[in-house]
This record gives structure tokens, C-alpha cells and sequence, in this order.
């Protein structure tokens, strides 16, 4: 067991690259998930920009792999936004800017540096609305991520998908909080079977599944292991609340006139992110959450599971604060909680990753290639 553990750097969006670099090193961690979103894109949460996409080249491959074998740092890309629904013209600006993601991380090596890009799909729900609604946006998907996913290989670059349902990414007068393809095991393997192709996988968040009270250990048990390329680590805590006892745990809170809502005595929503009962939380930092972490990670490493354990700080009492120390912080303690199962003992230093066994990153593509968009791949 050596597993890296890197961190995501959407929590640190005000951060310049150097300044990134010192605290993964500050934190003991061995690699970033680099947030690369559309500067001008829709989302107002969990976003930062951390490389410039719009004038990638070859020479700021070179430097970014030069200074990652400086400090002993890996890396991979990430932009999670919608592809297959929302307004026509930002999905399209978003499938784009996955095909800018996937150039940058040929030109950075692919998968010859474990070089991937994790996104999103999203979800359309004018389909969604519809009969049979669920297998429309199926099919949406095969439509718009067959020739990505054909891209992504043709480049020797790994597309990963994240797990999130995105539960309060439309408002909360809305009725569904499923706002993301992938957010369940069976659109996962569904989707799989769509497009066969070995060029796209996933990042699996046990917190998603957590919140709505499936052990996270029967999703890797019932998963196609090959495809889980990433791990983010995030915490949860399931709330035993007022709104679970009025509403159930089965769906979410829904929205209603507050002045009869307070009337009849009845929670509603306090923001689009509140319709579902659990604290967002890191392992280790400032009480215990609802995920078994020690058999969580104990199954994973017997399973032979040797890839990047990414931490995404999104918790109340870190990130959220919206103050810089208590980030690093919560950063600091998931990496300790982390570090007992998945690096080994040293005699002096305790346990610690094991950097002997790494291979610094290599320049593997020097020629420049041109930005595709999607006219150019239909």
C-alpha cells in the first residue's frame, strides 16, 4: 500500500499555481486535481481556474511537468458543468472547453503521466420531464460523449466522471435534485456499456452515496473496478432533523409558500443546496461523519485499488468558513486520517508515502495540436 493522496484545488480558488504547489507540499500530499473551469461559465460554486486553457501550449506543458518533478507532485484536470442539458449555447461553450481539458492533458502527457480529466455530464431535463426521460438522456449522452469519448482516446487521454447528483444545482422550488448522468451505479454501468471504450472511467465520491444511506462498500462491490480511476475524499454526516422527519429520506425537501409553511409547522428549504439531510464533512476533522472510513479504505486497498486519493474539501467547518487556515487544516487532518491504511511505516517517520516507488513525469508530446471544438468531431 502506497497510495498518493492528492488534493483538489477547487477549495483554494484565489491561489496562484506556486502558491498551490507549497501547500500540497505543506499539507504532505503528492499531487493536485487542478481545477481548470470556463472563466466565463455559469457556475457559481466550487469553481477556480488554475491554468490558463486559452493559451496552453507546448512550452507550458514543459513548465508545469519541470516543476511538478521539482517538487515530487502529480497531477490530473478537472471542470464539472453540464454537456447534455441546461441552455443550448452554455452546454455547448461547456462540450468545448472538455475538448480544451482533453488537448491540455495530451500536451501534458495523458495517460502515459496518469494525466486524466475528470468532469461531469449532467443533465437534460426537458427530456427528463418526459416518458421515459431517464433513457432519453441516455441517449443524449451517447449522442454527445461518443465522439468526445472517441477524442479522449484518439489523444491518449482518460475521461473521469464524478458520481454527484448535484442535488442543489437548480433552485430549490424544483421538484428532482438528480441533476447529474453518473450520480447513480446503474446510469454509471449503463452508460459503459454505451460507449465500451476503455478512454473513459470514473472518480467515485462515497459521500454521494452516504447521504442517501447506501454503504459505499456495496457500490465498489457491485462496480466494474476498472473503471474507478480516482477517489474523492469527502465526508458526510446524515442529519436526524426536522426536515427528515417531515419529509422522509427518500425524497427531497420541496418548496412551499413560507408563510404557510410556518403556519402548518413544516421545514422548507433554506437554499438550493438544502433539500437533503447530511453535513458535508473531511474525515478526521472536527467529529466523526456517517462513512466507515477504515473499512471503506480497508476494501479498497484489497481490491488492489493503487490509484490517487483526491480530497475535496468542501465541508462546513473548513472550506465553507471561507477562511484560508481552517482549509489547510481540514486538508492537513484528512490526509493523517488517511495515512495509517493507505502508506506504509517508517522506522523514523512514521507512516509516509513512499516516493522511491514513483516515476518522475515524462515529456511524451512536444509537437503543439490544434483546439477541436464540436462542429469539428460531428
Amino acid at each position: 500500500m502506497n497510495n498518493p493522496i492528492w488534493i483538489m484545488t477547487s477549495a483554494l480558488p484565489r491561489c496562484t499555481l506556486d502558491e498551490l504547489v507549497g501547500v500540497t507540499q505543506e499539507i504532505n500530499a503528492q499531487g493536485l486535481e487542478l481545477c481548470v473551469f470556463r472563466r466565463d461559465g455559469a457556475r457559481g460554486d466550487h469553481v477556480a481556474t488554475h491554468l490558463d486553457y486559452e493559451n496552453f501550449g507546448v512550452e507550458d506543458a514543459k513548465k508545469l511537468i519541470d516543476l511538478c518533478n521539482q517538487k515530487q507532485l502529480r497531477f490530473s484536470l478537472g471542470a464539472y458543468e453540464n454537456l447534455i442539458g441546461g441552455d443550448p449555447d452554455e452546454r455547448l461553450k461547456n462540450q468545448n472547453h472538455l475538448l480544451t481539458l482533453i488537448r491540455m492533458a495530451h500536451l501534458l502527457g495523458g495517460n502515459a503521466n496518469d494525466v486524466m480529466v475528470g468532469t461531469f455530464v449532467g443533465y437534460n431535463h426537458e427530456l427528463g420531464v418526459q416518458d421515459r426521460g431517464f433513457e432519453k438522456n441516455l441517449e443524449e449522452y451517447a449522442k454527445v460523449f461518443t465522439p468526445i469519448v472517441k477524442y479522449a482516446e484518439e489523444m491518449g487521454v482518460t475521461l473521469i466522471y464524478e458520481n454527484c447528483p448535484m442535488e442543489g444545482w437548480l433552485p430549490a422550488t424544483t421538484p428532482t435534485t438528480f441533476n447529474n448522468l453518473p450520480g447513480t451505479l446503474a446510469a454509471r454501468k449503463l452508460m459503459y456499456t454505451l460507449i465500451p471504450s476503455a478512454a473513459h472511467g470514473e472518480t467515485y465520491d462515497p459521500s454521494h452515496d452516504a447521504w442517501q444511506n447506501i454503504d459505499p462498500n456495496d457500490v465498489i462491490n457491485a462496480s466494474d473496478f476498472s473503471r474507478i480511476r480516482r477517489v474523492h475524499v469527502k465526508g458526510t454526516r446524515n442529519l436526524n432533523n426536522s426536515g427528515r422527519t417531515h419529509w422522509g429520506a427518500l425524497y427531497p425537501m420541496q418548496y412551499v409558500d413560507p408563510e404557510l409553511a410556518a403556519k402548518a409547522g413544516v421545514p422548507i428549504p433554506a437554499h438550493d443546496w438544502d433539500r437533503h439531510h447530511y453535513e458535508p464533512m473531511l474525515p478526521g476533522f472536527g467529529g466523526c461523519d456517517s462513512i466507515d472510513w477504515y473499512a471503506f479504505l480497508k476494501n479498497l486497498m484489497q481490491k488492489g485499488f493503487n490509484a490517487p486519493f483526491v480530497i475535496e474539501n468542501e465541508a462546513d467547518n473548513s472550506s465553507h468558513t471561507g477562511n484560508y487556515g481552517a482549509t489547510v487544516q481540514g486538508f492537513k487532518a484528512a490526509v493523517l486520517c488517511l495515512a495509517p491504511v493507505v502508506w506504509p511505516l517508517d522506522a523514523k517517520a512514521g507512516y509516509q508515502y513512499d516516493h522511491s516507488q514513483s516515476t518522475p513525469l515524462k515529456i511524451v508530446n512536444a509537437s503543439d495540436i490544434p483546439v477541436r471544438t464540436m462542429r469539428d468531431l460531428i
